[in-house]
């Protein structure tokens, strides 16, 4: 079992450390824009197009690598389940109508940090994927479809 976890993979004190913060502060974060209904959907929600991608671009296309390829270990798990769920939940808990464009370039540039560090630390080995793929994905994802997804959260019918 614990061989499975992926502990030992190169970098990987990474993901984990970030991907913990960044869940406790989302937990904890005096919610201003989003209550706990949103954040409960925008976290599951987030979450599964998280695995849907690493399942696509990480082992059907093998565009990517998080640690060991062939193990899902826990660096890899909170790479795609806490990382982009809590940065959705932090997006939208402070997204108004006047700051979208600010925020959608922050947490673009948080994103790729991210991104950056666990490639740098050794943690995530890339197979043709690049920040040229990423970086105008991170922006369709803040300024279109997290924004729709709380219209589609706060639509009474």
């Amino acid at each position: 079992m614990i061989k499975n976890l992926d502990l030992h993979a190169q970098g990987n004190w990474l993901p984990i450390s970030l991907g913990l913060l960044l869940f406790l502060y989302a937990l904890f974060m005096p919610k201003k824009e989003i209550g706990w209904r949103d954040f409960y959907i925008t976290f599951g929600i987030i979450g599964y197009f998280a695995w849907i991608s690493d399942s696509v671009l990480g082992k059907m296309l093998d565009l990517v690598d998080f640690g060991n390829p062939k193990i899902t270990g826990i660096g890899e798990f909170i790479s795609y389940t806490l990382i982009p769920s809590s940065l959705s939940v932090i997006y939208l808990n402070y997204l108004k109508k006047t700051n979208k464009w600010i925020l959608v370039f922050i947490f673009t540039i948080i994103s790729t940090l991210i991104e950056w560090g666990m490639r740098k630390v050794g943690y995530m080995r890339i197979h043709g994927w690049s920040f040229f793929i990423s970086i105008p994905l991170y922006i369709i994802v803040y300024s279109f479809f997290l924004p729709l997804q709380r219209k589609l959260i706060k639509c009474k019918s």
